[in-house]
């Protein structure tokens, strides 16, 4: 709570000032308004605005972007990284580390002080959310740099802003700074794949987290190197995690590629437009082409389906599955017999 408080209060206070300060409403009491409603909305990668064109007002205005930027990504780290890091910097400020008992320097061997180590889903969480934070607007600027119709007519300092901000936004945040219906088709692609992924478990973002991903890159990475056991930063994967990973991944491709058949035969909706709205819907971000207004009963009837699954799906499937992890020991086991793959 006092997280959610003091992140949402800083940023109401940034965009109140800015949005006065710069014209972008008539007085101080609709700036204040704007300025808290938007700093709720980005902390809680809800992606709803006041605008009618969202953010595109804000395309070329750093402070907007910057701010709404690291609303949502702190958001989507999720709750335990921001309580992992807070008492880190509480223990530190403690200064508890000179209380704990010395150790040996693994290379020196000569005594320290004992440091409580990072966890490892801090570790994969802020490195899989890097390398995604790099990849998405890298794609968007390649792929839009010359598109007239969303980056084009910018100059070179918006263009960046503009491909910076609709690169990260699609995990979750759901914002949007330029026509994202006017996208070319490989932009809608790979944003439709970042929303798919979404971001950090227990945050405010959907999809199926970024640690899932990780945990079916690592999987993928251990089997071509031929390793029995999945590891990473010194540590070896439970084979129950890898299992749930799996299942989660393929029962949500299941999920997006079930709706978006749904919508290309129900309003004859094409593959891509379809895709990037069934996986907007299944990670909860609200992007749309701008087709999502003008479907049918039975396909704003599927994407409501989708939302609700891909927001409390994923949670409830994996505490499912650990349950019944935990509770059918087998006394067992039957002989191995191994067909064909591949």
């Amino acid at each position: 709570a006092r997280t959610t408080l003091a992140v949402e209060g800083s940023l109401a206070a940034v965009l109140t000032v800015r949005l006065w300060q710069g014209g972008y409403e008539d007085n101080f009491g609709d700036a204040l308004y704007s300025g808290i409603f938007h700093g709720v909305t980005a902390f809680n990668n809800a992606g709803i605005s006041l605008y009618s064109d969202n953010l595109a007002s804000f395309v070329g205005d750093p402070v907007v972007v910057i701010a709404i930027t690291l609303g949502f990504i702190v958001g989507g780290l999720g709750f335990p990284i921001l309580v992992e890091i807070s008492r880190r910097r509480a223990s530190a400020t403690k200064r508890v580390e000179a209380s704990l008992p010395m150790t040996l320097h693994h290379r020196t061997g000569q005594p320290r002080s004992s440091v409580i180590p990072w966890s490892l889903h801090l570790k994969i969480t802020l490195l899989a959310t890097a390398a995604l934070l790099v990849i998405g607007p890298v794609v968007v600027l390649v792929f839009e740099w010359s598109n007239s119709a969303t980056l084009g007519q910018l100059g070179i300092g918006d263009k960046l802003l503009a491909g910076w901000f609709q690169g990260v936004s699609p995990r979750t945040a759901g914002f949007n700074t330029v026509d994202v219906g006017a996208m070319n088709e490989p932009t809608l692609l790979v944003i439709s794949t970042l929303m798919f992924i979404g971001a950090g478990p227990a945050s405010t973002s959907g999809g199926i987290k970024v640690t899932t991903f990780a945990v079916l890159g690592l999987m993928i990475w251990s089997e071509a190197r031929g390793d029995q056991d999945v590891n990473v930063f010194g540590r070896r994967l439970p084979t129950s995690m890898t299992r749930q990973a799996v299942t989660i991944a393929l029962l949500s491709v299941a999920m997006v590629t079930g709706v978006s058949l749904v919508l290309m035969a129900s309003d004859g909706i094409g593959l891509t437009a379809a895709l990037f709205e069934s996986a907007s819907a299944f990670g909860t971000v609200g992007l749309s082409t701008g087709v999502t207004g003008a479907i049918s009963t039975l396909g704003h009837i599927s994407l409501v389906v989708v939302m609700l699954a891909g927001r409390v799906g994923p949670v409830t499937f994996v505490t499912a599955l650990a349950l019944r992890d935990s509770d059918r020991a087998r006394a067992y086991r039957y002989p191995e017999e191994r067909p064909i793959i591949g």
